[in-house]
């Protein structure tokens, strides 16, 4: 009320002079916040939750509202971008709760963590919660050590093209869509025609070279025979307790446990679990998200809704 005044009393005392007011929401910069512990030293807790996209959202400016969230891939880089200035964060506990995505997001956070390490020499854990599979799974290979809580669902290691088809209904609606194109393939992959044989040949061998990247990075970071890792990548999914019969994860345990290994990785006792967040934003435990977002099946369905009107995407994602 007191800014809706406002706004009339600068209208009405400016005349016919041009006014320019900014009102779109400000982004504060990350602060650190301590949740548990005590001590110097510190292990940093950052999250990686939901679709993994290299996009953000669009946003809509309404007066009043909270700022708008911040893309995940931004939130992540300037996380570790903020630890790597740090000299007292002396680990990294990882937590992941994600189906997958997009297969650059989540090429681009594997490559983060890596280079994170590089510069730091400090351990990373990841840790799995409900689910972390194919893109989710991805990024945990970077970890040093990857821990799955006892329910969590992993693996679905491969690549996935989803695109629509949508020949028929237009049949029956009576329309027709024409491309004029410089190619035979060029519109390859559009939902207003089926896929030629040939076509879907050449989306297989895109599929397949990707499939093969992420097989490379499962055989270089869990150290399998090629054969083996192979054979586990057949976009199957795996229970905690399967994934670490088959050395997919390193231990099966919870948060504690996460940051008991943190503790000893660092030769510590003691020290502070600390998040960073944006101000006014609540983190009473380790428990808590590191954004306010919508719920994840939310953010999924829209993200998947995007895909499928953009046209062809590939994916590193469980897609059941």
């Amino acid at each position: 009320m007191r800014m809706t005044a406002t706004l009339l009393a600068l209208l009405l005392t400016a005349g016919c002079s041009l006014i320019s007011i900014d009102l779109t929401p400000r982004i504060k910069p990350l602060e650190e916040r301590t949740v548990e512990g005590t001590g110097k030293t510190k292990i940093l807790l950052t999250d990686i939750s939901g679709f993994l996209s290299e996009e953000g959202e669009t946003q809509t400016v309404i007066i009043g509202a909270p700022p708008p969230r911040v893309p995940l891939l931004v939130r992540f880089r300037e996380a570790l971008k903020k630890a790597e200035e740090d000299p007292n964060v002396k680990a990294l506990v990882v937590r992941i709760n994600s189906a997958g995505g997009t297969v650059t997001a989540a090429d681009i956070m594997f490559k983060e963590l890596e280079m994170f390490k590089h510069a730091t020499r400090i351990p990373v854990i990841a840790v799995m919660m409900d689910v972390a599979a194919s893109g989710g799974y991805y990024v945990a290979l970077a970890a040093d050590t990857i821990i799955a809580h006892p329910t969590t669902v992993t693996g679905s290691i491969g690549v996935i093209m989803v695109t629509l088809n949508a020949e028929g209904l237009m049949q029956k609606l009576g329309l027709a869509a024409a491309a004029i194109k410089s190619g035979e393939r060029k519109d390859m992959g559009s939902p207003f025609r089926t896929l030629t044989d040939e076509e879907r040949k050449i989306f297989q061998s895109v599929i397949d070279g990707l499939h093969g990247q992420f097989v490379s990075r499962l055989v270089e970071a869990r150290k399998l025979p090629l054969e083996t890792a192979k054979t586990l990548a057949d976009g199957r999914v795996y229970t905690a307790q399967q994934a670490l019969e088959l050395k997919l994860i390193d231990r099966i345990g919870y948060m504690d446990d996460a940051l008991q290994i943190a503790r000893r990785a660092i030769g510590v006792d003691e020290a502070r679990v600390i998040v960073y967040q944006r101000p006014l934003q609540y983190r009473a435990t380790y428990y808590a998200r590191s954004e306010v977002s919508p719920s994840s099946l939310d953010a999924t369905v829209a993200q998947l809704a995007s895909i499928v009107g953009a046209g062809p995407r590939f994916l590193y994602m469980w897609w059941p």
